[in-house]
């Protein structure tokens, strides 16, 4: 999808606008279309193609025009004259606190300050402060601000914070605290993370904050009050505690879950029935309804408890609104195997027998073991020979460990289309992933993809999409024709669980789904702590509405689902 593209390039725009002096209400409309590009579900290209522009909200004529330029010819011509003028690296400067577009475009004019460095240059060497209006407050807030921005304009992966955060929960089970719970975009299983939050409820707020600061990571406190307090660790990531009395925690716990969108609907209906909701609590005048538990509030408003991961105003608030009920989404417990994983036979660093015993230990019933093939040299890609050798050890794991270990390969797709093994290899094999790990970037992917869907021998699609969240957008591909071919040669989609893939992402898992795709879930772990990774899987297929029936490794028995049950 091109949404983020184009929604980054209009907030772009704002920004300079902002910069330039422009006339507000210009600044505030592609603020306005940015955000909601942002946030839109539908493929901006499929809204595009239907002619359905100016139905989107926010989306008038102008900006419609600057859509259909850049979908048309990969350019717009209001973006490249607007940024004509502009340094990389300068806009990024008015998201520092005290960093206003008065200031900036006098640092920019007077003292040369195109990016962050330039700006961290005349802090340190004086010279931002001799520029008129330049107190010693003002330069020390920005310096501040400046070392805020460093820290926070790196989102999080969520398998980096949701560790770290339950690291810090355990540390705080040491206190005299009644319940405690991450919150914002993490409980929602968002992808990577902003701002790091935990709830607790307590009586005793100072104690709890002074505990809280001495969680042996810190590196630094930011701040400790009785209701707050705010950390940086080593890693360089900041996490802040709040503390509530207990009779406010599920309002609390509610609030600072959010979405944003999902809580202004929210609010929108208590209005509707004559009531106050806040993180204090939902109130009927002055008395207090509901506030200590989270159900309660939803149920004083008339609709049942929505599960933290649904809570992105994507219709889940009309679903239950209309009376519907919510799909029973998978819980984490129940998954039955992991339908990817990598030995030491490839780049793996544990044996079979390792990798069997802690998945036995985790409460599996099966594993797949699906190292690269022999193409895949840099991951060190197993032939023929090695293959057979696996098999054999595999069986005898198998009988003495007593799980079932399926043998498989993930298969490298090239592109153009051709696969790293006969059909004569592949059909002694229980599972085929079928995947693309290199790529030239203005090659499309999309026909090799669909040529590995209808080899009869290929079960699986890996990270479909072949994105890596902290590196790279992926590969060319077309996800609808993609997902269509799946569906015709009865070929399973892949949500890979490992961080800094989760691909199929959110959006494309809810795609699939909602085309009749099943799909599978994998940890691709390389190691045997790596197959913790599938629980961040798990958060993908419940934000995308996935109830266990969706995904194949609920099952028992998944390989009598594969194709090659079917030979």
């Amino acid at each position: 999808m091109r949404n983020r593209e184009l929604a980054i390039i209009f907030s772009k725009i704002a920004d300079a606008f902002e910069l330039k002096g422009e006339l507000p209400f210009k600044i505030l409309a592609y603020r306005k279309v940015a955000r909601i590009l942002e946030d839109l579900t539908e493929d901006i290209e499929i809204i595009w193609k239907k002619g359905d522009l100016r139905k989107i909200p926010g989306v008038g004529e102008g900006i419609a025009k600057k859509i259909d330029e850049y979908l048309h010819t990969g350019e717009m011509r209001k973006y490249e004259e607007t940024m004509r003028d502009i340094p990389e690296g300068l806009l990024s400067l008015l998201s520092i606190q005290g960093v206003g577009a008065k200031t900036l475009k006098l640092a920019h004019r007077e003292l040369k300050v195109n990016n962050k460095a330039d700006l961290a240059r005349v802090l340190n060497d004086g010279s931002l402060s001799m520029l008129p209006g330049m107190g010693d407050k003002k330069v020390e807030n920005i310096k501040k601000g400046l070392e805020i921005f460093s820290i926070e304009e790196k989102r999080i992966s969520i398998g980096v914070a949701l560790p770290l955060v339950e690291e810090i929960i355990n540390w705080m089970g040491k206190s005299e605290i009644s319940n405690i719970s991450p919150a914002g975009s993490l409980r929602r299983m968002k992808e990577t993370i902003g701002d790091i939050d935990i709830l607790v409820a307590g009586e005793r707020g100072v104690e709890v904050i002074e505990h809280f600061t001495k969680f042996p990571r810190v590196e630094r406190i930011l701040a400790k009050g009785s209701t707050k307090g705010s950390i940086m660790v080593r890693e360089g990531h900041q996490i802040d505690l709040r503390v509530v009395p207990l009779d406010c925690y599920g309002a609390a716990l509610q609030y600072f879950t959010g979405s944003k969108a999902h809580n202004i609907k929210l609010r929108a209906i208590a209005r509707k029935r004559g009531l106050k909701l806040s993180e204090y609590g939902v109130f009927r005048g002055g008395k207090k309804i509901a506030g200590a538990k989270e159900e309660d509030v939803y149920a004083s408003l008339g609709i049942p408890w929505i599960p933290p991961e649904l809570r992105e105003d994507r219709g889940e608030i009309e679903f239950v609104s209309d009376g519907k009920e919510l799909p029973d989404i998978i819980n984490y417990d129940e998954l039955k195997g992991d339908l990817h994983i990598h030995s030491n036979y490839s780049d793996g660093s544990n044996s079979i027998r390792e990798l069997a015993k802690y998945a036995k230990k985790m409460g599996y019933e099966y594993i797949a073991i699906t190292d690269h093939s022999r193409s895949d040299s840099y991951a060190g890609g197993i032939g023929k020979k090695k293959l057979l050798e696996q098999a054999k050890e595999i069986e005898k794991v198998e009988n003495e460990v007593g799980i079932k270990i399926l043998k498989g390969i993930e298969l490298k797709i090239k592109k153009d289309g051709e696969l790293d093994f006969p059909d004569s290899v592949l059909k002694n094999l229980d599972i085929v992933i079928g995947a693309i790990h290199t790529f030239p970037k203005e090659i499309d992917m999309t026909p090799a993809l669909i040529s590995a869907c209808k080899n009869p021998w290929v079960d699986v699609i890996a990270h479909p999409t072949g994105r890596l969240i902290s590196r790279r957008a992926g590969y060319k591909v077309n996800i609808e024709k993609l997902i269509k071919a799946a569906k015709d040669t009865h070929t399973f989609l892949e949500i890979n669980c490992y961080p800094d893939r989760l691909d199929l992402s959110d959006i494309n898992a809810t795609r699939a789904k909602e085309s009749g795709v099943k799909l599978t879930l994998g940890s691709d772990a390389h190691n045997i702590g790596m197959l913790n990774s599938i629980r961040f899987g798990i958060g993908v297929a419940r934000r995308a509405w996935c109830s266990k029936d969706d995904i194949i490794n609920t099952s028992k028995e998944p390989w009598k689902l594969l194709k090659h049950s079917k030979k």
